[in-house]
């Protein structure tokens, strides 16, 4: 295993998250185990983390909260009770592939993407880009790193929207 990943095996960590389905009043308690560093940027590290109560492959974004914006007429993100934390944690749904890994993999094999994966993969983006344009949000960051893929079900989900315009 390389250098810049690492593994936290054997250790389950809980989270109090708010639940998108019952409300920002509510929070529900998450166990995760099973996590290593898939990931990292200008804005946080991506892990890659297994759910205790469904064994379910989970994708952890955790971003530094910056408390210059705690103002009333701001929203401000909590990671569930813990108002002083510094970092948020996002539980995203993982997808194991970007268009830019699948795409180098086949130009070291000299070979080139089928054109109906290409198709299929273009209408997916073109529908995300038609979404978040109709409820008047441009992305700004359109490229193969942010394209995610799941190759073996077709999938492509359109990610990181750090520089989105509203």
């Amino acid at each position: 295993m390389s250098s810049t990943k690492s593994r936290l095996q054997d250790q389950v960590v809980t989270v109090t998250a708010a639940s998108p389905t019952s409300g920002s009043d509510r929070n529900v308690e998450l166990q995760y185990a099973d996590t290593k560093v898939i990931g990292n940027g200008s804005f946080g590290v991506v892990y890659l983390a297994k759910l205790v109560q469904t064994n379910e492959d989970v994708a952890i974004k955790k971003v530094l909260q910056d408390k210059r914006f705690k103002n009333p007429e701001i929203l401000f993100y909590s990671n569930g009770d813990k108002k002083d934390e510094v970092y948020l944690n996002l539980i995203l749904e993982y997808v194991p592939e970007t268009v830019y890994r699948v795409a180098r993999h086949y130009a070291k094999q000299r070979q080139i993407i089928p054109i109906l994966y290409i198709k299929i993969y273009m209408y997916q983006l073109f529908r995300a880009l038609a979404y978040i344009h109709t409820i008047g949000i441009c992305h700004r960051d359109i490229k193969p790193q942010n394209l995610l893929l799941n190759a073996q079900t077709s999938v492509l989900k359109l990610c990181d929207f750090g520089l989105q315009r509203v």
